[in-house]
């Protein structure tokens, strides 16, 4: 007899061990219809799987997040097996599931053009409309290599090799394709609706430079219908708001060969950055912080005490001198401690916070460059308090109340948490790293938020609490964390005197709100699509007059409104009044102040604001006291 629990707390019998299919053809018809797959136990698995023992069961459908998961990994496999019908020759590597899809690598002879993607996902359309039935076998691990080498696939026998001897393996075969994959996979090819192919790109095989180039084509794939159109529309928005075509049709940064991964700011761009940084720098002093500002470059005898040089040497740029090496930093933290260091602390100075507008430099790979959101310079809102244990969870709260704040004033509200806990190349003691993570977890847990647990994702040295925001697209992006490290204080030889007159080392949390300025400058520019809030914006506003008889006017009252401390520009040009409007709406610009012989003749302006919205005539004053409002409220 074998019992299968259901997720109501139901219970059936069966006489003998039973598939996931024929447990859910015994619920209902709609449901045996319905199932990609089966958790047994918890464990995901075919509709094919046969329970032999008493067990738990849910039956997987595309309504749930698995089931997705599950259709997308399907659809890579469906991908393979079009593209190898198609073009022969063509061998396949690896093919997972990623976010909002799935690609698939290939090695082929010449490049695929966006005519053979078409082709594929024409082929793939044919081969799910047979619902061919999509089986899983187990093979023996070199039976399965002589398997793939007879079909030419020396890529997948070169990924069985690096399995253990004597291990089993299991492979998927549909219609006349086979690949080797864990699973589960939907039951068959029918399955397989709503899918499309993206782009094709280069990609290293197994991820190193030093071997072949190969192809990957990228592709999506949904339950339904409306959520690939919705998906794709999202895709469509994405692309007019890049901040890389708004950078340089804003003339905002450019970047070039000469300095990859490094900004140039062009002064409407810098303009940006100085409201971001000023902004940040009045938070820093409402929140205690005492800014400070440390070397760019360090010894190398500070980075092996503090531990980077044995776990981030690969990411940080070196140089040497006078036979000394150093290091230009990549993080701000080890020359924090040393002004810690420079005087004796007392727990009454405790906490102490310092804040720095850092400016740090990373060796990322150029293949992950990508515009402002993948740098290898950038400047962080960084800071570090240096506490008491007692005072981990107030300082936590304080920051998670700040940075809300902060997210809710750029025009963000929807804040997601995140708790990152001890990965498995790690400094410290499994003591402090339990002190760090349950501090962090009762501090989420004070303020009152929802959060998720991501395990063994903590930075080396100490768990963080990661707090991500979603853009107007939906899209979500992780800016702001702090870190609880009980490590590097010790490494680095910090300590304050107690109350009992003993020495101690401080807990240092690590803490940013927006992370790097380059990349929340290019997040910024995606949500608003370069149209700036009048607080961010560049230019504000912009006099036009609309002959020359009134430009004396027009540049009397851009100054007048420069003289209150806005950002205002003229338009005096010989152009026609709607050519000036037209251009300057263009620019996103927020507000169009017109000017002819009536506005003149009556010390007004005529008003448009963005979105071609008319204001009507007002005085300058006026004006300047209706933008002077919105910039205080933030809107």
């Amino acid at each position: 007899m074998v019992n299968i629990t259901l997720p109501d707390g139901s219970l059936r019998t069966f006489p003998q061990p039973v598939r996931v299919s024929e447990i859910a053809s015994s619920i209902g018809a709609g449901l045996a219809k319905a199932a990609i797959a089966g958790k047994v136990d918890g464990q995901l698995v075919d509709t094919s799987f046969l329970v032999e023992r008493d067990a738990r069961l849910a039956i997987v459908t595309d309504r749930d997040p698995e089931g997705l998961e599950i259709i997308r990994h399907s659809s890579a496999h469906l991908l393979a097996y079009a593209a190898q019908q198609l073009f022969p020759g063509l061998q396949v590597t690896i093919g997972p599931v990623i976010e909002h899809g799935f690609y698939y690598d290939f090695s082929y002879s010449r490049p695929l053009t966006p005519e053979d993607l078409a082709a594929i996902e024409s082929r793939m359309r044919e081969l799910a409309a047979k619902d061919e039935p999509i089986v899983r076998e187990v093979w023996d691990r070199d039976e399965a290599i002589k398997l793939f080498l007879s079909m030419g696939e020396k890529y997948k026998a070169e990924i069985i090799e690096s399995i253990p001897k004597g291990e089993q393996i299991s492979l998927y075969r549909e219609g006349g394709f086979v690949d080797l994959c864990r699973g589960p996979h939907v039951p068959s090819t029918g399955k397989l609706k709503v899918f499309k192919l993206m782009k094709v790109a280069g990609a290293y095989w197994r991820g190193d430079h030093r071997n072949e180039m190969l192809q990957r084509v990228y592709g999506t794939a949904f339950a339904k219908k409306e959520e690939l159109d919705a998906y794709l529309h999202q895709i469509e928005e994405a692309e007019k708001r890049d901040h890389r075509k708004l950078g340089k049709a804003l003339d905002l940064f450019h970047m070039q060969d000469n300095a990859p991964g490094m900004v140039f700011w062009h002064p409407k761009g810098w303009s940006i950055w100085q409201q971001v940084e000023q902004y940040l720098r009045r938070v820093y002093v409402e929140a205690g912080y005492q800014e400070i500002r440390c070397p760019q470059i360090l010894d190398r005898s500070l980075w092996e005490a503090s531990g980077h040089w044995e776990h981030y040497k690969d990411n940080m740029f070196t140089t040497a001198s006078e036979n000394r090496d150093y290091a230009v930093k990549p993080m701000n933290c080890p020359g924090h401690i040393q002004v810690f260091n420079s005087g004796l602390r007392s727990y009454r100075d405790l906490p102490l916070r310092y804040g720095e507008f850092g400016s740090c430099h990373r060796n990322e790979s150029s293949g992950s460059l990508h515009g402002l959101l993948r740098v290898r310079g950038f400047t962080q809102d960084d800071g570090h308090i240096f506490c008491t244990e007692d005072q981990i969870q107030s300082e936590v709260d304080a920051f998670t109340r700040k940075l809300l704040q902060v997210y809710k004033d750029f025009g963000f509200e929807n804040v997601i948490y995140r708790l990152s806990t001890r990965p498995v190349n790690r400094v410290g003691s499994d003591e402090s790293w339990d002190k760090a993570e349950r501090a962090l977890a009762e501090a989420l847990n004070n303020v009152g938020v929802e959060w998720q647990e991501l395990k063994g994702e903590g930075a080396f040295y100490g768990p963080k609490i990661e707090y991500s925001l979603k853009d107007s697209l939906g899209r979500i992006w992780q800016c702001g964390t702090i870190q609880v490290d009980f490590n590097m204080p010790v490494r680095l030889g910090a300590e304050f005197v107690d109350a009992d007159n003993t020495r101690k080392p401080p807990v240092m949390l690590h803490r940013a709100i927006v992370g790097s300025l380059e990349r929340f400058i290019g997040i910024l520019i995606e949500n608003h699509a370069g149209a700036m809030p009048v607080w961010l914006a560049p230019v504000q506003a912009v006099v036009a007059s609309i002959t020359d008889a009134q430009a004396e006017y027009a540049a009397g009252v851009a100054k007048s409104l420069q003289a209150r401390g806005f950002r205002v520009d003229s338009d005096l040009r010989g152009e026609k009044i709607s050519l000036k409007i037209r251009e300057l709406s263009l620019q996103k610009v927020p507000y169009i102040l017109v000017v002819g012989d009536q506005e003149r003749a009556s010390s007004q302006v005529t008003v448009r604001g963005r979105g071609g919205k008319d204001l009507g005539a007002m005085t300058s004053d006026a004006f300047a006291d209706r933008l002077d409002q919105e910039i205080r409220s933030r809107q």
